[in-house]
């Protein structure tokens, strides 16, 4: 099942820091882009639907490091 969720930050330097980071990210391989301003960011994975989604954790935590929040 593929999984997108949108992320946004206070500023498009912050915003961008989070993509680059994710670029280089070694907890899953996911596809990161940013998405209808410079502020946000939207990243998309797959995720086979059985248990925790353990990627989706991951990327909140990581997102709350740069001040984002899921939207």
């Amino acid at each position: 099942m593929q999984t997108e969720i949108l992320y946004s930050f206070p500023s498009a330097t912050i915003a961008n820091r989070f993509l680059n980071e994710l670029k280089h990210w070694s907890v899953a391989d996911v596809k990161a882009k940013l998405f209808n301003n410079s502020e946000s960011v939207k990243v998309s994975y797959e995720f086979d639907g059985k248990g925790f989604d353990y990627t989706c954790s991951e990327l909140d935590d990581l997102a709350r490091k740069y001040d984002g929040e899921e939207v």
